[in-house]
């Protein structure tokens, strides 16, 4: 399968209504400036959707769900059968970002992209497997370049879905036991840094089985070491099925001028692949929360990203930013909503 589509060029931000919802901003009945993140998410907003007053009524969520080789390595907290039986837990609509979707009236749609025990058709769950696990990448590479141009594929078309449903907004998560081993090796592979500084609890190491997982990171990034040079071959040896639809998800929806709200620590490392391919897509990249995994702080100041929300989020799921949409939604409220000095016949900034 083809991977030429990811060097399309990215969609321009709208600067004129950029100006337009600046020029709003300035003549609302505030102090400037008063209102902190939420003016600046409504001005981003404004630019990104081509008009003065944004909106953010329809919202897009997928779940991509997949399983880990280096898994084998004894690197997280539950065991592997938990991938599959939480794809059958959001079919049934009983996991957090279910009540969250639902809470907000969102599309939620959940990718299967390859489990070790299979949990077969399911209602409201696409069928997009590559293979029951990527390969152990302590031992050898994740992904052949077919799975890493299919896991991508599925992205882009999660994405294509979500604009053809109307969203306004697009959230990405993800469900894979190891996954935050392979985002670590991710990240420390983009940025040419230590597992002892990025590596975290995931689902609830002790203090002993980060170190393990400190050691396995050492090992498998010593193995891949020479391929580092280049974002799409460290998605191939270290990242996921479900990171990889991650990143084509996100560049599908830059290239078609679609906002994203970035999730945690595993979506975060999707980012960077996507932003390191094609830095103009940060442009459409808002970064929903500052997660609790240690690494996740790293790859937001590499990012040069404002997470909206610290509330010591690690669930994964996409939990963080759709609990962030309500900051969204508000912004515009705000934005559209309030009257300007002239309107309410109150005084100006003198």
């Amino acid at each position: 399968m083809a991977m030429n589509w990811i060097k399309q060029p990215c969609a321009a931000l709208n600067e004129t209504a950029r100006s337009a919802a600046l020029a709003r901003q300035g003549q609302l009945t505030k102090p400037p400036g008063s209102l902190g993140q939420l003016e600046e998410l409504a001005v981003r907003l404004a630019a990104m959707q081509g008009t003065e007053r944004p909106a953010i009524d329809h919202a897009a969520i997928a779940i991509f769900a997949a399983d880990h080789g280096v898994a084998a390595e004894n690197v997280s907290a539950f065991p592997q059968a938990v991938t599959g039986e939480m794809v059958k837990n959001f079919a049934r609509g009983g996991a957090a970002i279910c009540v969250l979707a639902k809470t907000h009236n969102a599309i939620l749609e959940v990718v299967n992209l390859g489990t070790v025990n299979d949990p077969g058709e399911l209602p409201n769950v696409v069928r997009a497997v590559i293979a029951p696990s990527t390969a152990n990448f302590a031992t050898e590479p994740a992904m052949s370049a077919a799975q890493l141009a299919q896991a991508l594929q599925a992205g882009r078309d999660s994405a294509t879905r979500a604009i053809n449903n109307g969203a306004q907004v697009y959230i990405g998560g993800e469900m894979g036991i190891a996954n935050t081993t392979s985002a670590a090796a991710l990240s420390c592979a983009l940025l040419k840094a230590s597992p002892k500084d990025l590596a975290g609890p995931g689902t609830g190491l002790n203090h002993a089985g980060v170190a393990h997982k400190i050691t396995v990171l050492e090992r498998a990034l010593a193995l891949h070491a020479e391929h580092f040079d280049n974002p799409l071959e460290c998605l191939r040896r270290v990242g996921g099925f479900e990171i990889a639809a991650l990143t084509g998800a996100y560049l599908a929806c830059a290239q078609q001028g679609l906002p994203v709200l970035v999730d945690g620590f595993i979506s975060t490392a999707a980012a960077l692949v996507a932003v390191r391919i094609a830095p103009q897509c940060s442009d459409w990249f808002i970064y929903a929360h500052s997660s609790a995994e240690p690494g996740h702080a790293r790859l937001l100041q590499e990012l040069n990203a404002k997470p909206l929300l610290n509330l010591g989020m690690r669930l994964g799921e996409g939990s963080g930013a759709a609990t962030a949409l309500s900051l969204l939604r508000t912004a515009c409220a705000l934005h559209n909503g309030m009257a300007t000095f002239a309107e309410a016949a109150v005084s100006g900034k003198i």
